[in-house]
This record gives structure tokens, C-alpha cells and sequence, in this order.
């Protein structure tokens, strides 16, 4: 069912403001978190919240608003495809945590297996990110939190 919507190559903008990546095991899955590492630097700041950016941006103009600089997303990381994890993907989505901190954004992992929830545990990074259950609930939440305006 979710799958049909989108194909899990390279993230899919699921609208101006979300981006949704549906993960897979290895070499996919180091691919596709550079792929989105990449665009967020690419993006830089977005115009509402307080990051103290540079305005190091690409042109494009691909949605949204004052500039022509593309406004950064929110990132959605779906894991129902991926069964291991090993220290270099821990690395690489700390590194993305942290580019959407700075950006004023969030970043939601979801679908995660009894094998992954227990890396997350055992590192302590269950209490790191954030989580949700499926593809939709994540999806939902980053909506109502943009329509709070946070």
C-alpha cells in the first residue's frame, strides 16, 4: 500500500516542506542518507526559525516563496526495508540530525524492526531521535507541527 506511492530510489518530496526516503539495506542505504545529506546542504537555511546561516544555497527555485533558494525539508527516514545497522550508518544519520538542527528542522525515523529498535536502545539513540511507528503517523505529526507553526 505505501510502498505504491513512492519508489525508494532517492528521497521523494512528499510536499514543499516534507521529504520522505525509504530505506534498504546496504549499499542503498549509505547512498540514499548522502543523497539527502547532500540536498540539505544544498538548501541551507530556511527562512522562518533562528539558524545563523551563511546563504551558501543553490539556485533552483523549486517551490516556496521569497528567493530563489529552496526552502530546507523535513526529513522522513523509512526503515521497513533495512535489517542492519553498523556504526557508519549511525554516523551518517547523526550527521543528518545535526544539519537539520542547525536548519530548524526536524527529522523522524519510522518502520523500525525489533533488530534496529535494539541498536537504537543499546547506543542510547532512542532517546536522540525521534520516532514513529509507520510512514503516516510520521507523516502526521510533522503536518501538525507545521500548522502550529513550529
Amino acid at each position: 500500500m505505501w510502498r505504491g506511492w513512492y519508489t525508494g530510489d532517492m528521497p521523494t518530496d512528499w510536499s514543499d516542506t516534507i521529504v520522505i526516503a525509504e530505506l534498504a539495506d546496504e549499499p542503498e542505504m549509505s547512498e540514499e542518507l548522502s543523497a539527502i545529506f547532500a540536498r540539505l546542504n544544498q538548501t541551507g537555511a530556511s527562512g522562518g526559525g533562528g539558524a545563523a546561516g551563511s546563504s551558501g544555497g543553490t539556485g533552483g527555485g523549486a517551490g516556496g516563496g521569497a528567493g530563489a533558494k529552496r526552502q530546507s525539508p523535513h526529513v522522513i527516514l523509512n526503515f521497513s526495508g533495512v535489517r542492519h545497522l553498523n556504526s557508519s550508518h549511525l554516523a551518517q544519520l547523526l550527521r543528518l540530525r545535526k544539519k537539520q538542527i542547525e536548519l530548524g528542522k526536524s527529522m523522524v525515523l519510522c518502520s523500525l524492526g525489533d533488530d534496529l529498535w535494539s541498536v537504537m536502545m543499546l547506543t542510547g539513540l532512542d532517546k536522540v531521535f525521534r520516532f514513529a511507528t509507520d510512514p503516516m503517523t510520521a507523516l502526521a505529526g510533522l503536518q501538525l507541527e507545521e500548522a502550529r507553526g513550529g
